[in-house]
């Protein structure tokens, strides 16, 4: 968490404008030096205890979390105390790669150039290593969103069978949503739920994600129980977590 960088920052460096909200709910602060416009988005929780922040790759704005009788000025002060962190996370995000003819799309870890042939029947379909989308160029971006979603829902439910049979488990239902932090989560009820964007991934990487959640259909926490379940379905865990820290945020850029 920023509390605990320890960060060379230099005091004074901030100041809030008061002006567009871009996106809806997001304020723009400015560094006085170096000169840089940083998008930040408010975020009340009854729940925290202390104000926080993180960088949100998807939007590439930093997301403060106020507890409650918390205010501005108290997330402004540790924006300025972690000035140089933020700038460094941010100036590291990778540029946004768009659903367009042309932009190659990861899939397993491997790039595809998306191809669009309008006049061709079916799809979207892969073909000698591109993401084929048929049909009207004004609909391409989302079919292609939908083709990502299904082929999703489809290997991770593929991933999670042999998983949740050397457990003896079931899961109450397997769904595919696009959460701005988390990869996958285990509810209650029995329900999994993994972004999408693990599609995008090294199946070894989604892999690790989806076993981790199977696991705690036997064990809802992260006991020492938990980890050495989750060890003996995949050799992966130490890998993976660090291949996520540094190319997931990169898949939160897509789309």
């Amino acid at each position: 968490m920023p509390r605990a960088v320890s960060s060379g920052c230099r005091a004074g460096l901030l100041r809030a404008t008061l002006g567009r909200m871009t996106p809806p709910g997001t304020e723009i602060l400015k560094l006085r030096a170096p000169p840089r416009a940083i998008p930040v988005r408010w975020r009340a929780s009854a729940r925290a205890k202390r104000v926080s922040l993180r960088i949100c790759p998807r939007q590439a704005e930093v997301v403060v979390t106020l507890p409650h009788l918390a205010g501005r000025r108290a997330g402004i002060a540790l924006i300025r105390e972690h000035a140089d962190w933020v700038i460094e996370k941010l100036a590291r995000l990778s540029s946004p790669l768009d659903f367009v003819p042309g932009a190659a799309l990861p899939l397993g870890g491997v790039a595809h150039v998306v191809r669009h042939e309008p006049y061709r029947r079916g799809g979207p379909f892969l073909e000698d290593g591109a993401l084929v989308v048929t049909g009207a160029r004004a609909f391409l971006r989302r079919r292609l969103a939908d083709f990502l979603r299904a082929e999703a829902q489809r290997r991770i439910t593929r991933l999670a069978q042999p998983h949740a049979v050397a457990l003896g488990v079931t899961p109450r239902a397997i769904r595919v949503k696009d959460p701005r932090s988390r990869w996958g989560s285990c509810a209650p009820d029995g329900t999994l739920a993994f972004s999408w964007r693990l599609v995008m991934a090294p199946e070894w990487v989604a892999d690790y994600v989806v076993a981790h959640e199977v696991a705690h259909l036997r064990e809802l926490n992260h006991s020492p129980r938990f980890w050495a379940l989750l060890d003996g379905l995949t050799p992966h865990r130490e890998a993976a977590v660090a291949w996520l820290r540094a190319e997931g945020p990169a898949l939160l850029r897509v789309g």
